[in-house]
């Protein structure tokens, strides 16, 4: 049985050079697509694109409703099998354009990798995700050890975290000299910071209370004073790992070098909610309890949109619609106040207004 196709992998090459450079997707979505043609031409034992059919993407549609996941064991979430197929379709419209390929795929050929429109609502359905509290992070952070200087980074890390909601690659690639404690903010610079679509802003310490600020302080302080780091060094370094006295490999220190991936970030995360006896909270949470708090304590539009542009969103939609929903068990709380006569803070006209806009420019249409 043939592992690969030769004249796919030069055709898959070019359209991944297309992503990267025409559509300018980064490594990860390619990496996605990858998989998904690598899925894809499994099921059809690696036959040449050219004798494509539609009657594959049926069969490979079917193929798809009876694999399990390898990790849980159970059948592939709606949502997977969605981004599969939709990759795969847009590979094909653009093989479709290609010479050699032209006179052998229709256009319509590709629309056979569609979902039904239920399955689609299905996969696009958004469910409710898990959100830390203030009060369990503040509970992490009093309860992390900090008796090494891995110990006082990785406790410095999620306080950093709770303050701005940086997500976690771009703590990993924050310098010394980004953090600047004198105004209260972290400049996240895209041209040396790994933040989404390489985005450049400035991000001022949100109200959060507790000491997560300390710590951050003498994080920085500890760092300067102590261990002698200069400004170009990273706020939060790799673990330098050595031979230790009983000969085998272990954590050693702290190295002058940034992390490579956010792997290690979450690890931290993992540990240190486990240790404090709660459920682990992965770094991106943090966007969304600190959502919660805008939703809560922002008085007006300006507000709102002032904390929207602290976390990195161009719109306040985006803030309200990707991180901003309202937990269950607090809707249930809003709306039975409602009936019982609890007062409750006018609505800012100006901010109705500005969200109504925003859902219409959204819409396309005049209609909300």
């Amino acid at each position: 049985m043939p592992k690969h196709n030769a004249h796919n992998t030069r055709i898959k090459r070019e359209y991944f050079h297309y992503l990267k450079e025409a559509r300018r997707r980064d490594e990860q979505s390619i990496d996605q697509v990858a998989k998904a043609l690598s899925r894809f031409e499994e099921g059809t034992v690696h036959k040449d694109f050219k004798r494509f059919h539609r009657e594959q993407a049926v069969a490979f549609k079917k193929r798809l409703d009876g694999e399990k996941n390898a990790r849980t064991g159970k059948p592939l979430a709606r949502a997977t099998v969605h981004s599969t197929l939709s990759a795969l379709r847009e590979f094909f419209i653009w093989l479709a354009q290609q010479p050699g390929y032209k006179s052998r795929i229709a256009y319509s050929d590709a629309d056979y990798f569609n979902l039904s429109e239920k399955e689609v609502r299905i996969a696009k359905a958004t469910r409710e995700k898990p959100v830390p509290t203030l009060e369990q992070v503040h509970h992490v952070l009093a309860s992390m050890p900090v008796g090494t200087n891995i110990e006082m980074r990785n406790r410095a890390l999620i306080a950093l975290a709770l303050l701005t909601g940086a997500r976690g690659a771009a703590l990993g690639s924050l310098k010394l000299r980004h953090i600047d404690l004198e105004q209260g903010c972290v400049h996240q610079d895209a041209r040396e910071v790994r933040t989404k679509a390489s985005k450049t802003f400035t991000t001022w310490f949100c109200p959060v209370g507790g000491n997560a600020l300390q710590i951050v302080t003498d994080w920085c302080d500890h760092l300067r004073t102590q261990l002698l780091w200069g400004e170009d060094n990273p706020l939060f370094p790799k673990t330098l790992v050595g031979l230790g006295d009983q000969g085998g490999f272990q954590a050693i220190g702290l190295a002058r070098e940034h992390w490579s991936g956010t792997g290690p970030i979450r690890a931290i995360y993992q540990q240190a909610f486990a240790a404090a006896g709660l459920p682990y909270f992965n770094p991106h949470c943090f966007r969304d309890a600190l959502t919660t708090l805008g939703m809560q304590i922002c008085r007006n539009a300006e507000d709102l949109k002032a904390w929207s542009q602290n976390i990195g969103h161009e719109r306040v939609l985006t803030t309200l619609t990707s991180y901003g929903k309202v937990p269950a068990a607090r809707q249930a709380e809003l709306i039975r106040g409602m009936g019982q006569g609890h007062s409750a803070p006018a609505i800012d006209p100006a901010l109705v207004a500005q969200v109504l806009a925003a859902l219409q420019q959204a819409n396309g249409t005049g209609v909300v």
